[in-house]
């Protein structure tokens, strides 16, 4: 078990490694796209965490799946709601007559 856990702890911050560099390169022009991009991957996230928590015993697994499932929700909401405030920015406004 400790060797499965630092193996996902590496990949972890290797992960967070990569993720840091790679949205620091991206211009800000495209930050809308990239935004609604992690949009759908924390959607996998909250299917992938609800698959952990839906064992029927409580222990550690199941209680950080349930802290997923939250989180990633979160993350869901507020990135669509800050996606569609940003794409309400660029509608034409209609002329009042």
């Amino acid at each position: 078990m400790a060797e499965g856990l630092i193996a996902g702890l590496v990949v972890f911050v290797l992960a967070s490694f990569v993720g840091f560099e790679v949205i620091n390169k991206v211009p800000p022009t495209l930050h809308t796209p990239l935004m609604s991009g992690s949009n759908a991957i924390s959607g996998i996230a909250v299917i992938g965490a609800l698959l952990i928590a839906g064992d029927r015993e409580w222990n550690v697994t199941v209680i950080l799946g349930l802290i997923a499932i939250i989180l990633a929700t979160i993350n869901v909401v507020g990135g669509f709601l800050v996606t569609d405030r940003m794409l309400q920015m660029f509608k034409k406004k209609e002329v009042k007559a």
